[in-house]
């Protein structure tokens, strides 16, 4: 795994040149290329090098993550960008309880609605741990048929049944808690949805494009964790949770994900709607 970040203060030869810097596990570029062409230039030499090293995951500081070119560039390659994406669906059950306490509600009373049509096992084993502690959890699918296999499974380990739809008109008319999953923005815009709904969207990018619509659409967070203080050291390059997702192989099992961040003390420190507006729920 290699951190990839800009010199503040290249000596010239460096910034003459144009030349990457590779210390260690750490990818160093010239300060502030706004060319988009050298930044894709960039972003070819930095695969590169990913390539020679035989790696091929990558965390980008904040500033990287604002190069669109670079970025965009980079993104073309087989890498694998630590970006909190994958997290985000990771540490749902604590993004769910830190809006609840916001709002002082109790989770035996809540109903979640789940999007999924991609019925993985880390999406059974998400669906299995809210039934732990939830009133009610609705998944819609358009793939009915493969959760319908598995309802039994759940109810007998968990003691809670799920209800599966795909209603358009019906599904998220009074869901006034919704986890995006994996549905595209023209998808879930073809449902009618709740106008106060929280909706916290794994996609990141989904907009509501009903005119009633007055809900919160969940987009970006920040973390925090008791157990790593070394991260604080690199705060101001990196987020959180980039590094943090860094430390996980994807292919790890659910459960597994799940106890190291209980483990680490992960908790939530922000949330961000589609806008980058941090949202307040007191």
């Amino acid at each position: 795994m290699y951190y990839i970040y800009e010199n503040d203060k290249p000596n010239f030869i460096c910034r003459t040149f144009n030349i990457i810097e590779l210390k260690g596990n750490k990818i160093i570029l010239p300060k502030g290329e706004k060319n988009n062409k050298k930044q894709i230039q960039l972003a070819k030499r930095t695969y590169e090098i990913m390539k020679k090293m035989n790696s091929t995951k990558i965390v980008l500081s904040k500033k990287l993550q604002k190069q669109n070119e670079y970025l965009n560039q980079l993104q073309t390659y087989p890498l694998e960008i630590c970006d909190g994406r994958w997290l985000f669906f990771m540490i749902l059950p604590e993004i769910l309880e830190y809006i609840l306490e916001k709002q002082e509600i109790k989770k035996e009373e809540t109903t979640i609605h789940i999007l999924a049509n991609d019925i993985s096992e880390n999406v059974i084993g998400f669906i299995k741990l809210l039934t732990e502690n939830y009133k009610t959890i609705s998944v819609v699918t358009k793939h009915s048929e493969k959760l319908r296999k598995i309802e039994n499974q759940i109810l007998e380990e968990t003691g809670t049944a799920i209800t599966v739809m795909n209603n358009k008109r019906k599904s998220l008319l009074k869901a006034k808690f919704i986890i995006n999953i994996d549905f595209p923005e023209e998808f879930i815009n073809q449902y009618s949805i709740y106008e106060n709904a929280i909706i916290l969207d794994v996609f990141g990018n989904t907009k509501i494009r009903k005119k009633r619509f007055n809900g919160i659409v969940i987009s970006d967070y920040d973390i925090c964790l008791k157990n790593k203080e070394e991260y604080m050291i690199e705060e101001d390059l990196f987020y959180q949770k980039d590094l943090y997702e860094a430390e996980f192989y994807k292919k790890q099992p659910y459960l597994y994900v799940r106890e190291k961040i209980k483990k680490d003390g992960m908790k939530i420190s922000a949330l961000y709607s589609l806008n980058g507006i941090i949202l307040n729920f007191s």
